[in-house]
């Protein structure tokens, strides 16, 4: 047998080891998949299953000079941006259903109510825990989770590995959807958080009304009462609302992945 036609294994596993560079790195940040309750090893396999088939596809080589050089770093540089980029983008859009959870919170008074959110590991209201949860089961139950992987594949095709670093036109588009998503997060949050407004207002009335009444014991239990009645009404509404962001969130996440 000609040795020549023995393959490189070493040359191999740098391939194999650098394709998994971008789908770990949007893994990392993007939800579901960088949740602090999934172990690093699924996501190492699951970059590895992603990361060698594209790694076939776009032909792949590595840097004439080696990775430990100048060129394999930029390279590795930008396969880590693309990837940090596309999983943030998606990442933002599940912040949304959070922030919203924290205005309802502080308008129903279950601000100081905090919980460790096992998701991302910090702190966060009931409330907002409850809509994190709705948008990841929404997110899985749309197939996100394999539109983002799907992006990511189609992501070795635009911008091939070695000349992976976005545009600026890219940038700019993750900027402007980071400033729509407070928007998202009030659009979200409206249906019972205009109601609670409306309680908070009409509790001020009766108090200024009837000074000798005890609002504390009045004002929190139907403020509360009034926010779950909400809750169980509007939360199809809002659920419609976070299916918009997620899917205004994979569109500017394939955007991303565009030259």
């Amino acid at each position: 047998m000609d040795p020549a036609d023995i393959p490189n294994i070493e040359a191999m596993l740098q391939l194999w080891m650098l394709g998994m560079v971008r789908p770990g790195a949007a893994f990392i940040a993007a939800p579901v998949f960088g949740a602090a309750n999934i172990p690093m090893q699924l996501r190492l396999v699951i970059a590895l299953a992603v990361g060698v088939p594209s790694v076939a596809a776009s032909g792949m080589a590595l840097p004439a000079e080696g990775i430990v050089s100048v060129p394999g770093l930029l390279f590795v540089m930008g396969e880590v941006v693309i990837g940090l980029g596309i999983g943030f983008v998606l990442q933002m859009g599940l912040a949304a259903a959070l922030l919203a959870g924290e205005a309802i919170s502080n308008a129903m008074g279950l601000g100081f109510a905090s919980m460790v959110d096992p998701l991302g590991g910090a702190s966060s209201s009931a409330i907002g825990q409850f809509l994190s949860m709705l948008a990841t089961a929404l997110f899985l139950a749309a197939d996100g989770h394999l539109v983002l992987i799907g992006i990511i594949v189609d992501s070795y095709v635009a911008l091939p590995p070695g000349n992976a670093f976005p545009s600026f036109d890219a940038i700019g588009g993750v900027l402007r959807f980071g400033s729509l998503m407070f928007a998202a997060a009030l659009t979200i949050a409206m249906p019972v958080g205009f109601i609670l407004i409306l309680v908070q207002i009409i509790m001020g009335v009766i108090g200024r009304s009837a000074p000798a009444l005890n609002l504390f014991a009045v004002g929190i239990p139907a403020t509360l009462l009034a926010g779950l009645v909400l809750l169980g009404v509007a939360t199809p509404a809002m659920a419609e609302a976070i299916v918009r962001v997620l899917s205004d969130a994979l569109d500017a996440a394939r955007m991303f992945a565009r030259p």
